[in-house]
């Protein structure tokens, strides 16, 4: 059975509202991420779920493919859930609608992952972190990993603290909010009652986690931005502009 993307969406965003269809460079969001997750290789389709018709418009209109959804889901995994239960694959990639210059080869590396190790559920990106504001900043989330690669936690705090001081360490990563399931755990993940840590630290991934699963970080080959409030918009503009 094939690798698919479900790209999820909705328009409210408390940081940016309607951020799905902002325009970068005179593109919606949505169908920039929808462009780069098209250029993936590994990938047999690519979907976005919304419960919104703006959005499934704007995708449709650019040729894309896009699936409605019921409007009460909490998440973005619910969402993709509910698009799993009619459209069977083996793997299902969760690319965020917020990456607008997400990677292919990133989509492929983490696709590989799963692929390559029949008992692994769920996989996720990250990259390193040079730069100190980044490593402070809440809306940015870190992530540490133990010997095999696999997540240990993941925080807004900037994990690991250095207790002597001194500036980024040189195990600090940033979490790509971008996942792959298998689709028996995707089933099983989107039933599981939220942890305690996913309600204190607002990160669906500590799910998993507080649930004794275990989650492969693989390296991101090409780190993208996530646009996540109205400056992360302009930073996307003018990285679009420079790209022309």
């Amino acid at each position: 059975m094939p690798v698919i993307a479900i790209i999820p969406a909705r328009y409210d965003s408390t940081r940016l509202p309607g951020k799905a269809l902002s325009a970068i460079g005179g593109v919606p969001m949505i169908v920039r991420v929808m462009r780069q997750a098209r250029r993936a290789r590994s990938l047999a389709r690519v979907i976005v779920a919304t419960d919104d018709e703006r959005i499934a418009a704007a995708v449709r209109a650019a040729g894309g493919e896009a699936a409605m959804t019921s409007a009460a889901h909490q998440s973005g995994t619910d969402r993709i859930a509910e698009v799993a239960r009619r459209v069977t694959a083996e793997i299902y990639l969760n690319v965020q609608g917020d990456q607008p210059f997400i990677a292919p080869e990133d989509l492929d590396a983490l696709s590989a992952a799963m692929t390559a190790d029949a008992g692994l559920a769920m996989a996720t990106l990250a990259t390193p972190i040079a730069d100190l504001e980044e490593w402070r900043n809440p809306n940015k989330v870190k992530v540490v990993c133990g010997a095999h690669g696999d997540a240990l936690y993941f925080s807004r705090s900037p994990i690991p603290c250095m207790r002597d001081g001194g500036g980024v360490p040189a195990a600090a990563r940033r979490h790509i909010g971008v996942y792959g399931y298998r689709r028996d755990f995707l089933l099983r993940f989107a039933a599981l009652t939220p942890g305690v840590l996913e309600g204190i630290e607002k990160l669906e991934q500590l799910r998993a986690l507080e649930h004794g699963y275990r989650i492969r970080v693989v390296n991101s080959a090409a780190p993208s931005l996530e646009v996540d409030t109205p400056e992360d918009l302009e930073l996307a503009n003018r990285a679009a502009r420079d790209a022309e």
